[in-house]
């Protein structure tokens, strides 16, 4: 907590100079990594990550006029001001004051309400943007409490993240609800499960002779401003239907992968099996989906896909059917051997995280060969396992280290990977770290 409260003291003098007074209160949320789970969140999958002490920080000031004016600490992202009941969200440029909106937005519209009193905010991130570490979200939610606080109004952390989950669709991602939800919901000490519908969350131990370990590869990831994460979201819709229609399903009612599963009342290695004689290895065509739902192309494109899918050409269904169920299974197996904790769970859970880095990496295609090669340097110097985590073409990898190895793991990883000129420029200390599961988000009054 010290480091915090230096960095709010700070804020609040960077506050005074910015608006000329001082914040009535501060708010935290912070980022994550996903220990394993990854991209099975928005099929209806249970998830695992855990919140890291890196987080947004915003201070706030409630203003008399109906303003919202947002700047940020950071020169790279410049001031912005809107009526804070005229809010216009710009999917085409993901610009940092639009994720602020999303919470916002989303506070707004839960209550109803209009003629909402404006704001100054000072909003301070030490997620590195673009890692994987669900800097976006983290604000999202940032805004949706800091909106709220304001109001004076309560909501449960499950409301609050459910309602944060859904605004930052405002922005155009369609994601799962699990950023939003360890955001809110983490507590120091302790990985959460995270399940869905209803969203609830379980404590996970980590074993206590490893360390949780973040490498960034340095290669720059926005979700929002690429079409890869909605491909996906609609392969997994499509896999998910004509499954369900095999299988004799109302498969228009449909829209998760875990529906399917759960509608048949079968095990996830028995959807497995159903996925092998199903789906074939060579990608479809809009026209052999449509054939085989018995639909026409104009309604693949505007019943089913999303806007920014409709010109897509090729779906690959059987490798993200495979990706999803396999890895659902192993984010189950994980929390089981947390919990019976045999003698080599370090060893049997890096198992776990290698080969869902191989199915990011072969199956979903989520993968790049800057993370592979970091993947293959922390294993080599010690990991006992290493998978990309976050969406992934870019972003970080997490490693699970025995504590014993740690010191010289870090330095041969550096060595190894953050030496090479091009990454030695970029290297700061919050690309290499060891990480302990943090607490979820928070409100500050200034005393």
């Amino acid at each position: 907590m010290p480091v915090l409260f230096d960095r709010l003291l700070k804020l609040k003098e960077m506050f005074n100079s910015k608006f000329g007074s001082t914040p009535k209160f501060y708010v935290r949320a912070p980022g994550r990594v996903n220990i394993i789970g990854e991209h099975i969140d928005y099929c209806g999958y249970s998830v695992l990550p855990m919140a890291v002490e890196q987080d947004m920080l915003i201070a706030v000031e409630p203003v008399k006029t109906q303003t919202l004016q947002l700047a940020n600490t950071n020169p790279l992202y410049p001031d912005f001001s809107t009526s804070a009941n005229n809010i216009q969200i710009d999917k085409t440029k993901p610009l940092w004051h639009n994720y602020f909106l999303c919470g916002f937005k989303g506070i707004q519209e839960h209550f109803g309400l209009s003629n909402l009193t404006g704001m100054n905010c000072l909003v301070d991130g030490n997620i590195p943007p673009s890692s994987g570490l669900s800097s976006s979200s983290a604000l999202v939610c940032c805004a949706g409490l800091v909106t709220l606080t304001v109001l004076g109004m309560n909501l449960s952390k499950v409301e609050l993240a459910e309602i944060c989950a859904k605004s930052e669709r405002y922005i155009g991602t369609e994601g799962g609800g699990m950023d939003q939800s360890i955001s809110f919901l983490a507590e120091e000490g302790t990985a959460k499960l995270i399940e869905f519908s209803p969203l609830r969350a379980t404590d996970v131990k980590l074993p206590n002779g490893a360390v949780f370990v973040i490498a960034n590869s340095c290669v720059a990831m926005n979700k929002a401003a690429t079409s890869h994460f909605n491909i996906r979201v609609m392969e997994c819709r499509l896999a998910a239907k004509l499954l369900a229609k095999y299988k004799g399903l109302q498969w228009d009612k449909i829209l998760r992968l875990e529906e399917v599963q759960a509608k048949l009342d079968i095990s996830l290695e028995e959807m497995l099996g159903i996925v092998e004689e199903t789906l074939h290895p060579e990608p479809y065509s809009p026209e052999e989906v449509c054939r085989g739902l018995g639909i026409s192309l104009q309604e693949l494109r505007t019943q089913i896909l999303s806007p920014n899918t409709q010109d897509v050409l090729i779906f690959k269904l059987y490798q993200r059917a495979k990706h999803v169920y396999s890895e659902a299974a192993r984010v189950l197996q994980f929390k089981k051997i947390c919990e019976e904790a045999p003698e080599n769970m370090v060893q049997l859970l890096g198992e776990l995280m290698n080969q869902s880095h191989v199915s990011c990496r072969d199956m979903y295609e989520c993968s790049c060969p800057e993370l592979d090669q970091l993947v293959d340097v922390c294993r080599k110097f010690g990991a006992q396992g290493s998978r990309l985590t976050g969406a992934g073409w870019g972003g970080c990898t997490v490693s699970i280290v025995p504590a014993d190895k740690l010191s010289s793991f870090l330095a041969n990883v550096h060595e190894a990977y953050y030496q090479r000129s091009d990454r030695k420029l970029t290297f700061e200390k919050q690309n290499l770290f060891a990480t302990k599961p943090g607490g979820g988000a928070l409100v500050f009054l200034e005393a």
